[in-house]
């Protein structure tokens, strides 16, 4: 991933809605959901839904099929994958296991206090 496709993911969902539309739509899983589904689930009118879509699908972090009469979005796993691998690249002097994330149970929504990397000693 380039620095400003990175940028552009990263500003797509420094947003609260756009957020939690992506979230939602990465637990929903390759199938994604309707566009009717996503905004009852996060009691956002159409409209508004529409615009936050767009503004994610512009930055290739979701992807939107028809099925029949409803719109279908879904997240892009290989973009939000790559925005990560972009994040972590040079993480921990080269030890990137430290970076991974930390497994726990369903996430709350609340914000947890990060934890910080433990660097070795600089050796002299």
């Amino acid at each position: 991933m380039k620095k400003l496709d990175a940028l552009t993911a990263l500003a797509a969902m420094a947003q609260d809605n756009r957020l939690d539309i992506f979230r939602l739509l990465v637990e929903a899983g390759r199938d994604g959901m309707p566009a009717g589904a996503v905004a009852t689930a996060l009691s956002l009118a159409p409209n508004a839904l529409s615009f936050h879509l767009d503004r994610l699908r512009d930055a290739g972090l979701v992807t939107v099929r028809r099925e029949g009469r409803s719109m279908i979005y879904a997240a892009r796993y290989e973009t939000m994958n790559a925005l990560i691998a972009y994040l972590t690249e040079n993480c921990c002097r080269g030890r990137p296991e430290q970076c991974l994330p930390a497994k726990t149970g369903k996430s709350s929504g609340k914000a947890r206090k990060p934890q910080r990397a433990q660097f070795a000693e600089p050796v002299s």
